[in-house]
Order: structure tokens, then sequence, then C-alpha cells
């Protein structure tokens, strides 16, 4: 942190990893960027510097930690969704159509290293989209940029 060097006001490291990965910390000011004018030109940078990769079979992050997932998920014939954070997909999708009239479908899930921090992303992206708890009414559009996100690390 060289500005901390000569700026004693300045936050020191400890600070900044609080706030999560470098690719973590892209993504909340991405997110802020969008959703506040004025921001435009900050967009591509964050965009860069968040990281996404096709998923591969079970990998493990850098810091030796088993991945979790970030799933969204079609509840039957309605336009509701479920954005929700796992280990394990498939047993938890086997959870979740136990409580529900209709059957459940997968739509989508995001690898990712820190599966809290993502699906806090999402609930607040979609937040005026909010049914119930983590139910959401969402668009086709809404469905198609989820989708975009296949692993973050």
């Amino acid at each position: 942190m060289v500005k901390r060097k000569g700026d004693k006001t300045f936050p020191d490291r400890a600070a900044f990893k609080r706030l999560g990965s470098k690719s973590q910390r892209a993504a909340k000011v991405l997110e802020y960027c969008r959703t506040h004018e004025g921001y435009e030109d900050i967009i591509p940078f964050c965009a860069q510097a968040v990281i996404v990769r096709p998923l591969d079979a079970d990998e493990e992050s850098s810091e030796g930690r088993a991945p979790g997932y970030v799933y969204l998920v079609r509840h039957g014939t309605r336009r509701e969704y479920k954005i929700g954070r796992t280990n394990n997909p498939i047993r938890r999708e086997g959870e979740i159509g136990i409580e529900l009239p209709e059957q459940l479908e997968p739509v989508h899930q995001i690898k990712t290293d820190d599966p809290g921090g993502v699906e806090s992303y999402w609930h607040r992206r979609f937040a005026e989209k909010r049914k119930n708890g983590e139910w959401f009414a969402l668009s086709v559009e809404d469905v198609r940029v989820f989708k975009r996100w296949k692993r973050i690390y």
C-alpha cells in the first residue's frame, strides 16, 4: 500500500481485506457504479477485475477451501426464482423441492470461493424484485444476466 506510507489517514491493508478479495471488491464497486449515475467511466475497469471463468469440475480455491455454489432455480411454470447458496446443488435442490407444490427447474449455478458474498450481490441486485425471502419475480433479461456468470474466484 504505497498510499498508506505517505498518508497515515488512508486505510491499511486489513481494512481492504475485510471487504473480500480483489475480485469481490471490484464486484461491489461495479454494482455501485451500475446503480448510480456519474460512474460510467469506472465500469470497464471494475469489470476487468471481476474474474469470471467457466465451471470446472470440483476445483478447490487458492486457499484450499472447497468451492460453493450460488444457484438459480425456477418454481414450476411461474416466473418465481430462488437465489440461494450451497456446497451441494443437487442435494439442495431436493431439499427445496420437498417444500413446494410444483417441481423445481434448475436454471443455473455459479461456482465460487465466496458463496455468501456472491449470493448477497445477487440479492441486492434484484432487491426490488424480491417476493419473499430468497424468492424473486425475475424477467427473462434478469435470468439471462445471471446465466452469464459461470465461476467467480
